[in-house]
């Protein structure tokens, strides 16, 4: 078990210790990190997942826009031309409620009331937050005191390192949901007090969008990489871009690590993104099918635009950074789960239903205003999303499942990890502490954390790349955990980035 925190990670192990399996463990780690990690996840935001039960099981707990969203319409309430961050606007129905109790449905083996006893624990009894906790709790409510938004501050402001954290109407909700299921959440009064909420703010969601809300089962996207079969979750996600940059390097001379190579993987990844931009949102009104961007002759095309000697920087759009957490689990009997869960940026939209303690997301800023894109917020329409849990496969097995948080950097990371992994044949806790970068869609800045070499830093900018140190183990790159079975059991890998870690069961 893997996860950012460590009483998500214990709670996990206590589940697969007890008998139960992996899907059992992430569920109950999930419910952790959404009292916990507030300001990252919880009940208000969305879920997508990769299972491994003998084959890949993919699902979409990702919610759609109200029925009366438009560019139009909120052009007229916002009086912008882009696309809101925060606020109202920003909200589309919660898909992690639904999320749990459909993982639970098909592979659980106790009940989610069991497997909520730490999560309600800590929310009625409180945690206590370390000094790198109250710094994420203290700059969060900063965000939102920026732009005028004070439910969160309302909520949060008393957190300090040290001082327990009791939520006493986040454990309210637990309990509700622990008797009667998600249909209160969605069909019910919860439903109805999230609607209000947004309603009272200035947006369109109603009690019926967020009544007719179900998540799906999709086929995952697939790609060959060094010997690996890579499966990512398809549109509205980023996972075809990153695995058009896989595919992208897979026909380079990689070489060794080192500066070389560091500059052929940003520059796929500059191409990928910018084939995110272009063509990427709800599924059912994208103008390309996403095979056809792995396929041979998009990739030759992409790969004849690099010059490895210097950098050629694309336009990319803005892209705020997320706010997410990813977690892994497995367990004796063959049972994987590669789990994102997600508020978005800071904790959300910075609207919350107080008497249930619900942080609403905003994955509605991942949609545009362009009347004619695919990702135009439109009724019922699902926005670009940054979330791609992910598994490789070697031989038809598993390999490595493994993913990250950190918004658009996400695709860049899955780049990297697999790279040292499958090249160099790093073991995942190598792979994964290595240095990143990560390259910022709105400046085009790459941020490399300054552990690499300053040789191979220096070498990126006499190359053209515009460079950023920065701080080794910083929050920035994302925060990545993996498993990976070998011979003699199961290899965990979490990443130092966070407070998290692996714990067996």
């Amino acid at each position: 078990m893997a996860s950012p925190h460590y009483l998500a990670s214990a709670a996990g192990a206590r589940v697969l210790a007890t008998g139960g399996n992996a899907v059992d463990a992430a569920v109950a780690a999930n419910l952790v990190l959404g009292v916990v990690l507030p300001y990252m996840c919880g009940f208000g935001g969305d879920l997508l997942t990769l299972v491994w039960d003998g084959r890949p099981r993919a699902y979409r707990g990702t919610g759609r826009a109200p029925s009366a969203s438009t560019p139009n319409a909120v052009r007229e309430q916002t009086g912008g031309s882009t696309m809101p961050v925060l606020g109202p606007h920003a909200v589309t129905v919660p898909g992690a409620v639904d999320g749990w109790f459909t993982m639970l449905g098909e592979w659980g083996s106790r009940s989610f009331g069991d497997l909520a006893g730490d999560a309600l624990r800590y929310a009625e009894e409180g945690f206590v937050p370390t000094r790198r906790g109250a710094w994420f709790f203290e700059s969060t409510a900063g965000a939102y005191d920026a732009v005028g938004l004070d439910d969160f501050r309302a909520a949060y402001g008393h957190v300090r390192a040290g001082h327990p954290v009791v939520q006493t109407a986040l454990g309210r909700l637990i309990r509700r949901l622990a008797d009667d299921g998600p249909d209160p959440f969605y069909r019910g009064e919860i439903g109805a007090a999230i609607a209000a909420r947004v309603a009272e703010a200035g947006g369109f969601l109603t009690d019926a969008d967020v009544a007719t809300h179900t998540g799906s089962w999709v086929e995952p996207l697939r790609a060959a990489f060094r010997g690996l079969e890579v499966l990512e979750l398809p549109p509205p996600t980023q996972g075809v871009t990153a695995l058009e940059a896989l595919r992208i390097v897979d026909g380079l001379e990689l070489g060794p690590d080192g500066p070389d190579r560091q500059h052929l993987l940003i520059e796929a990844l500059r191409l990928a993104l910018a084939d995110r931009a272009r063509y990427l949102g709800d599924p059912d009104t994208m103008s390309i099918d996403p095979t056809v961007l792995l396929g041979d002759a998009a990739i030759a095309d992409r790969r004849a635009a690099i010059d490895p000697t210097r950098a050629t920087p694309a336009p990319l759009p803005p892209a705020p950074d997320g706010g997410t957490v990813y977690l892994c689990a497995a367990d004796r009997d063959g049972l994987m789960v590669s789990l994102i869960q997600s508020n978005f940026f800071a904790a959300g939209s910075g609207l919350r239903v107080d008497e249930w303690g619900i942080n609403l997301h905003n994955r509605g800023a991942g949609f545009v205003l362009d009347d004619g894109h695919a990702n135009a917020i439109g009724p019922g329409k699902l926005p670009l999303h940054t979330l791609i849990p992910a598994l490789a496969l070697r031989e038809g097995e598993p390999a490595l499942v493994f993913g990250t948080e950190g918004g658009h950097g996400q695709a860049q990371t899955h780049v990297q990890l697999l790279t040292r992994f499958a090249v160099d044949g790093a073991d995942p806790q190598a792979a994964i502490s290595a240095p990143r970068f990560t390259i910022d869609p709105t400046s085009g800045i790459v941020a490399v954390e300054d552990h690499m070499a300053s040789s191979w830093i220096d070498d990126l900018a006499r190359r053209g790349h515009s460079v950023l140190r920065v701080p080794a183990y910083r929050h920035g790159p994302g925060v990545a955990h993996a498993i990976a079975p070998t011979p003699h059991g199961l290899r965990a890998a979490s990443d130092p980035r966070a407070e998290g870690g692996v714990v067996g069961g």
